[in-house]
């Protein structure tokens, strides 16, 4: 069976002080975001090492399996896994694979879980079909169903679609949580980096009503006068 290798692989390279540093990295304590997430203490690119030595042989049912690990690392490495398998398969595996992770978002519940799979998956296999989708995850009780929702516009970004990603910025506007102030202000930064007039002009009428964090990560590639222009308002 392919999962107790990964799990043995996984294992053979924790590391007890690093996982001391991940915990508080992200926030495992009470009343946190990461509240109980538990760490082997392993960089993600040894995790894709990992990933890339067995994600042709896994299947679905292997994967689901590392998913319900209590252990980060195992969760995180299944979803790298099935970010390699998704551009190698047909359309209808893929459909599977999108399926699979919707059903899942529960096991989805850190930023980097989200951040290194969404757009990927998500993004990818909605960039020529219908994304209500989205929109309804955006308007979960669900911090990271949210953010599965803005980081999967990275995909539509970069071949140069910027509209799901303003409008799903609109709704996430008011967020109370500083998470999706970082996604979104990071997506807007992204569609300003191939047109910032894009970025601009949606920032014009809004800008004053933002949430800092948000604006911050926005314009971070503008000039200094620039931002000192939108931080002083």
């Amino acid at each position: 069976m392919i999962c107790p290798k990964i799990a043995n692989e996984l294992n053979k390279i924790a590391d007890k002080k690093q996982a001391v540093h991940l915990r508080r990295f992200f926030k495992t304590g009470k009343g946190q975001y990461g509240e109980g997430d538990k760490f082997l203490g392993i960089k993600v690119p040894r995790q894709r090492e990992v990933a890339k030595k067995y994600f042709q042989e896994i299947t679905l049912e292997d994967v689901k399996k590392l998913i319900a690990s209590p252990y980060h690392e195992f969760r995180l490495t299944g979803l790298i896994i099935l970010t390699y398998k998704f551009p190698k398969i047909s359309e209808a595996d893929q459909k599977k694979i999108f399926d699979f992770y919707l059903k899942h978002t529960k096991r989805i519940n850190n930023w980097d879980l989200v951040d290194l799979s969404a757009p990927n998956i998500v993004g990818t296999w909605l960039l020529d079909k219908n994304r209500k989708i989205l929109y309804k995850l955006a308007k979960s009780r669900i911090l990271w169903e949210r953010r599965i929702a803005m980081l999967a516009t990275y995909a539509f970004i970069r071949a140069g679609e910027f509209d799901d990603t303003l409008k799903l910025a609109d709704i996430l506007l008011n967020d109370k949580h500083d998470l999706m102030h970082k996604a979104v202000g990071w997506m807007l930064r992204e569609v300003g980096k191939r047109d910032k007039k894009v970025l601009t002009n949606y920032l014009k009428p809004r800008y004053k009503n933002m949430p800092r964090t948000m604006l911050r990560y926005a314009i971070e590639k503008f000039s200094e006068g620039e931002r000192k222009f939108y931080l002083s308002k």
